[in-house]
């Protein structure tokens, strides 16, 4: 995919997020915010049997913090926990396709880092 179409795809994920839903049932939840963008977010799991059994998220943001949030949400439904460990910060820019400033990166980051802040919640055996 060229990069046009990575960004065609950012705002298409902007305007009509996936996930971006409260969840009838949360296992955990966690928020993030990027005071110097205004961004904040909370994300929601529904974890059973050590699997993201689905993922939800709330709040306000620029167009790459609601971006990345609704393309992670779409990528760790179906993950097991051993699998969410496994994430980087890496795979979140791979997720958006196109280099991000440094500016910016915080707000691509913003799901990630709520994930990564849930993670650490989970017993090791999980």
């Amino acid at each position: 995919m060229d990069e046009e179409l990575y960004k065609e795809n950012i705002l298409e994920h902007n305007r009509h997020p996936h996930n971006k839903k409260k969840l009838s049932e949360v296992s955990f939840s966690e928020k993030a915010s990027n005071p110097s963008c205004g961004d904040s977010l909370i994300i929601e799991l529904l974890i059973v049997d050590s699997e993201v059994i689905d993922a939800g998220f709330s709040g306000e943001g620029c167009a790459i913090s609601q971006a990345s949030t609704s393309m992670f949400t779409d990528k760790i439904k179906g993950m097991t926990i051993d699998e969410l460990r496994l994430i980087s910060p890496g795979d979140v820019y791979n997720l958006l396709g196109i280099p991000i400033s440094p500016s910016r990166s915080q707000c691509a980051l913003l799901p990630y880092q709520a994930v990564t802040a849930i993670i650490k919640k989970l017993p090791n055996h999980a």
